[in-house]
Order: structure tokens, then sequence, then C-alpha cells
């Protein structure tokens, strides 16, 4: 899921998404690249679950996939608070030294 984040265009295509659903070809308007260069960020996109898109007719919808962004969510909270607790030790090891 991180990698599929790591590209700043498709940043921008989940932070759309956000919003709400839009097709494929609403997606591709902010980019200066062809649309089936669009339609591969959405694939990894959807292959790592963080959207889903349907056919309708002619028209291919996205969606995003709200557990997903939860999930990595609560995995980066988790990592926060880890962080958070070691950083408080090793600030209180650094005032013990310049104490002793």
């Amino acid at each position: 899921m991180f990698q599929a984040l790591a590209d700043p265009s498709r940043r921008i295509m989940v932070e759309r998404l956000s919003r709400g659903p839009a097709s494929v070809s609403e997606l591709a308007k902010p980019f200066a690249m062809s649309l089936p260069a669009v339609v591969q960020h959405l694939q990894v996109l959807e292959a790592s679950g963080l959207i889903r898109s349907e056919k309708i007719g002619r028209v291919r919808t996205c969606h995003i996939e709200w557990a997903a962004l939860q999930t990595a969510e609560e995995w980066m909270l988790e990592r926060r608070k880890t962080w958070e607790h070691r950083l408080d030790r090793l600030g209180d090891f650094l005032a013990d030294q310049e104490k002793g």
C-alpha cells in the first residue's frame, strides 16, 4: 500500500477520490500523461486495495476504499507512539547525562 502511495501522481488521485467517486478521464485531467499511463497508476492503486473501480457502460468510475486507508492510519499511529516513547526515553537519558 505504501509503495502505491510513493508516487506523487497516485497520491493526487487518492486525494481527489477522497472527495468522491470519479471517472478515469476526470482523474486524468490534471496530469500531462496519456490515458493509458493514468490507467496503469489506477491499476497499481487498485491492486494495493486503496481504490476499487466499476465499469458502467463505457465509463469506468473509481472509488476510494476507506478501510484500507484506515488500516494504514492505524499502522502509522502505532509507529508514532513507539517513536514518541523512544524519544521520550532518549530525552530523559540526555537530561540525566547533563546532570551527572
